[in-house]
């Protein structure tokens, strides 16, 4: 079946990157007995291309009437309203019409209990995080059926008004657990119908963690299907846009919940077979696998799950879309940290056979970034008859990430200080991860604010998009010489303080506690913003025209070792032997004959 999301011209690959393009994504699950110190944390990168970047603390607020449900969409602004938060009604902008009002009474019916007031929660292109330490993570799959949002139903036309944006938002307003999130999310499916990519969401708590996996169905009755399956305690999970759970398992409720829908759908479309094929396969059932580049997809996972267990010896080659050699989750190595989920975040396949620093194609200073254009042939296409072009390899950090956030909750902590989210602008190799409590009543200005369409130095996101650009001057050596030491420094920093602040909150009032926790996280972001601003203008300085431009000290030394010559005021950088080999500049012209 032919996608409708995506052309494979140039055109198609430029709509992909202004419109719809959220669906390249890394995700991951690090469950409390698999982390050091019993966190449970909940990571996803959004590689949205230039989408809208925008980190929003959405505030709790009264919930009666009916909930506007939005179209998925992520150029900036993802949508305009007056009900989600001040930092939601874009000055400029026009409010987004809504595709359906759905009753508040509907949602409660789900979950069997009412919310009065919705909780607060961190908002991106998807739901991250609420109040509660309810935790959400994401990313794009193909499936075999893929269609338009129909609000308005006709005749028997299912009315498909969710997408997983959306209905993660819900959850995280009207759920404090991750069973709970999982059942009102399948149950809104079930009832109200879904449209668009297949979709994976990670949904955990301080004690579990699902992973929720959903697609459309072609079919008027059956019209949608989901499944959820448990990550076993000590295990950590990691997907990147292929449908990850494989066997259906129809009898164990504690560890897999799936839709009402799936086994009459499948059997009704006759993409399953009981007596022929045996248990239902989620993937194969549902999905065409990979997207066309080969390794789109199974490489990270490989790169992941090897990183985080290489014992296991798994294999980067595989027979097709479909292995199982990659396991749904594993024991790690060594129990992680959030620092250790940054490392996972930061990797262009370092020191293996795919290692994008090396080779003709980084340049001479090993810049692993790859840009796609018209001549590389679609590399996010799933149909049937999809044709197998040359590809770059897909690294976890890439040139078009728009976020990366991490998830914690730390049930030995305090209340106030138990859960919060550690959040990179832009490339997260690039990036520094800041720190944010889920119980703060307010978020530095500078995260919530700022187009990729027009520069605005007060933007977090454009601060750190900035120095990523210029950073491809001089690849290797700016990000491991400059900006790596500041980056680990701050992350650090900001870690031992989180330290101390959860003594400062033991003993506080609610009211004390939630204020030295917003206090802390917007104080934190301003430093990190500053420090990043000052380090970038330094290094416009330092590498201007291709040279190592150092200042003079104020007794005239210079900070170069070994000294500058007299006269010598900048370092010469040139390029490595290693590339210039592979080149036709070494010699330079050999023959100044006429010809």
């Amino acid at each position: 079946m032919k996608r409708t999301c995506i052309i494979a011209t140039a055109i198609g690959l430029l709509m992909l990157a202004a419109a719809a393009s959220a669906w390249a994504c890394t995700t991951m699950i690090v469950t409390r007995g698999a982390s050091a110190d019993g966190s449970m944390m909940v990571a996803h990168s959004d590689d949205d291309e230039l989408g809208d970047q925008r980190l929003i603390l959405v505030p709790g607020r009264k919930q009666e009437g009916k909930r506007k449900i939005f179209h998925e969409k992520y150029r900036y602004p993802r949508f305009v309203t007056d009900d989600r938060g001040p930092a939601y009604n874009t000055p400029g902008f026009a409010p987004t019409v809504p595709v359906y009002e759905l009753p508040y009474k509907a949602i409660w019916k789900i979950l069997g209990h009412e919310v009065p007031q919705s909780y607060a929660y961190y908002d991106g292109n998807y739901g991250i995080m609420n109040e509660h330490n309810l935790m959400m993570g994401e990313c794009t799959n193909g499936a075999k059926y893929e269609p338009k949002s129909n609000p308005k139903k006709n005749g028997n036309n299912p009315r498909r008004i969710f997408y997983s944006s959306e209905l993660s938002r819900i959850a995280l307003e009207n759920c404090k657990t991750a069973r709970e999130a999982v059942t009102l999310m399948g149950g809104l499916l079930d009832e109200y119908g879904y449209y668009s990519t297949g979709e994976t969401l990670l949904v955990a708590d301080q004690d579990e963690a699902w992973v929720f996996e959903m697609c459309a169905l072609p079919d008027a009755t059956h019209h949608s299907a989901w499944v959820a399956k448990r990550v076993p305690d000590g295990h950590f999970f990691v997907a990147a846009n292929e449908f990850r759970i494989r066997t259906v398992i129809r009898d164990d409720p504690d560890n897999f919940l799936y839709s009402e829908h799936l086994i009459p759908g499948l059997k009704k479309l006759g993409w399953w077979n009981e007596k022929k094929d045996g248990p239902i396969d989620w993937l194969r059932a549902v999905s065409p696998g990979e997207y066309n580049h080969p390794y789109y997809s199974l490489r990270r996972v490989w790169r992941v799950l090897d990183r985080v267990n290489p014992d296991l010896g798994l294999s980067p080659w595989v027979e097709d879309d479909f292995t199982k050699a990659y396991p749904f989750a594993v024991r790690p190595k060594a129990k992680l940290t959030p620092h250790d989920v940054f490392g996972l975040y930061r990797d262009h396949y370092e020191g293996t056979q795919f290692d994008m620093t090396k080779g003709v194609a980084a340049g001479p200073y090993g810049d692993p970034h790859r840009f796609v254009g018209p001549y590389d042939g679609n590399q996010n296409d799933v149909t049937e008859d999809k044709k197998y072009y040359g590809a770059w390899e897909r690294a976890i950090s890439v040139f078009y990430q728009g976020y990366t956030f991490v998830c914690q909750t730390r049930p030995k902590a305090p209340e106030f200080t138990r859960g919060l989210v550690w959040f990179g602008p832009d490339v997260s190799y690039t990036t520094c991860f800041t720190p944010f409590f889920a119980k703060a009543s307010a978020l530095a200005g500078a995260y919530q604010t700022g187009s990729p369409q027009k520069y605005d130095p007060a933007a977090a996101w454009w601060r750190f998009n900035l120095l990523a650009n210029w950073s491809r001057l001089n690849f290797e050596r700016m990000t491991r010489v400059d900006i790596q030491p500041v980056q680990q420094k701050l992350e650090r920093k900001a870690e031992a303080e989180i330290q101390k602040l959860d003594k400062l909150v033991e003993n506080q009032s609610p009211a004390n506690a939630r204020t030295l926790i917003t206090e802390f996280g917007a104080s934190n972001a301003m430093q990190v913003l500053a420090r990043w601003q000052d380090l970038t203008y330094t290094l416009f300085a330092k590498y201007s025209d291709g040279y190592i431009n150092l200042p003079d000290l104020p007794d005239g030394r210079t900070y170069a070792t070994p000294p500058l010559s007299e006269g010598e005021k900048v370092r010469m950088i040139g390029y490595p032997s290693t590339w210039l080999d592979k080149t036709d500049y070494r010699n330079g012209p050999t023959s100044y004959d006429m010809k």
